[in-house]
């Protein structure tokens, strides 16, 4: 058993070399295994990454090793889980350069972060007849929380356009920037059109309207550095499981003063200081948004995915995605009757494209056959869909794992799907 402590206290990922993909590869079991008798090639990486080993290996442990419920527990082994808990929350917050831990609540993943602040700030500061701007390239999560809140409080939603392109023009936005604009909620990176979005400029804008800025960054935190102080954004959210860690855990970065005004999104334990029937005083950051037991395991989990990640280096990583981006790109190109969904200047990580009288599923399921995993449907984001005219996509979506081969197969398997549909 000291020897499994001591190993649950030192997975690390891979130290820092020249990139060498094949050694990455090697360290994400489920990518070796077949897929339709085909070696499997996963390009579905918007959906959900695949976990490397260490990951793997340290949820593992704690169950092993560490389990037990956290925060109130006066053993040994209830410290101990405590611990590896609260020092995930500090390395995912040097992660994204938050300014202290405290800012860091861990949710379910983006989906629920962005509930919690439409719930909870809604309710604080949305009169009738003020704004919340979005756009018109957000995922589902990033509308319908807005929409709810706006039901409840008489606000009104408003939806800054995108061109052809499926960029945000910046003077169509600032036109819908108004005085009545509370909150402006936006995309890191799209996930349905791989469009990157000014987060920063697009900050200072809204800020000089006294609005409030929320990101959605699930798309952007495995492919990009964060720095939410660089940015000067107000919430950042994102979801471990689309950054190489466990599912059902997620993160929520909040400006302190604002997390320490706004109400409780839940309540139950361990988000009270006291409570009697007459009244119910809360706790502390980040304790008050963390109600009930949380994801324990993947919480430590995600602690370790990100310093994998780290291990290897974002920049190293970027680099290599931006090579393959361009390799896709090219090869996407040479296919007969393919139409690019989204050409934005910058962008990464996704490309959805159409083809000719072919419909998605139809090329999702021929790909399948052929051991190719990629995403087809609306993405989640039906109005995007709309905006550009067509009732789905087929997408690929990139990661550090991936290769220039990969993309290769891909393009011989769309030449296989046109000849099967011709």
């Amino acid at each position: 058993m000291d020897t499994m402590l001591q190993t649950c206290a030192t997975v690390r990922g891979p130290l820092r070399r020249p990139y060498d993909v094949e050694a990455i590869r090697q360290q994400f079991p489920v990518l070796h295994q077949p897929a339709r008798g085909r070696a499997l090639v996963y390009l579905d990486n918007a959906a959900t990454t695949q976990k490397p080993r260490a990951v793997i290996d340290r949820l593992q442990c704690y169950y092993l090793c560490e389990n037990a419920n956290i925060h109130r527990g006066v053993y040994a082994l209830s410290q101990r889980a405590t611990d590896c808990f609260e020092n995930a929350r500090r390395r995912i917050a040097h992660y994204i350069n938050a300014p202290d831990p405290r800012q860091v609540i861990l949710t379910r993943g983006t989906t629920e972060s962005i509930n919690l602040v439409a719930s909870s700030l809604g309710r604080l500061i949305l009169r009738p007849g003020d704004e919340i701007l979005i756009t018109w390239m957000e995922h589902h999560s990033n509308i319908v929380p807005w929409q709810l809140i706006c039901q409840q409080t008489g606000a009104v939603l408003r939806v800054a356009p995108i061109n052809d392109r499926g960029e945000l023009p910046l003077e169509e936005f600032g036109r819908l920037l108004s005085d009545r604009t509370r909150i402006v909620s936006l995309a890191h990176l799209s996930n349905s059109l791989g469009t990157i979005n000014p987060v920063r400029q697009i900050a200072a804008m809204a800020h000089q309207r006294g609005a409030v800025v929320v990101v959605d960054g699930a798309q952007w935190v495995a492919h990009r550095k964060t720095d939410v102080q660089d940015l000067d954004v107000d919430f950042y959210a994102f979801s471990g499981h689309k950054l190489y860690g466990p599912t059902g855990v997620g993160v929520l970065y909040g400006r302190a003063e604002l997390l320490e005004r706004m109400p409780p999104y839940q309540g139950g334990g361990d988000m009270i200081s006291s409570v009697t029937f007459e009244k119910t005083t809360y706790n502390e950051l980040p304790h008050k948004f963390e109600a009930g037991t949380p994801n324990i395991a993947g919480a430590i989990g995600l602690g370790t995915a990100v310093d994998w990640i780290e291990e290897i280096g974002l920049d190293a990583i970027a680099a290599h995605e931006e090579e393959l981006y361009d390799h896709a790109t090219q090869v996407l190109g040479a296919v007969p009757g393919l139409r690019l969904i989204g050409t934005a200047a910058q962008r990464a990580s996704v490309l959805s494209f159409v083809l000719e009288h072919i419909h998605p599923h139809d090329i999702g399921t021929v790909l399948d056959s052929e051991g190719l995993a990629i995403r087809t449907g609306h993405h989640c984001c039906q109005p995007v869909m709309e905006r550009f005219g067509v009732p789905a996509t087929a997408r690929v979506s990139l990661a550090c794992y991936n290769t220039t081969a990969e993309i290769d197969a891909l393009g011989a398997a769309l030449g296989n799907v046109i000849r099967m549909f011709a």
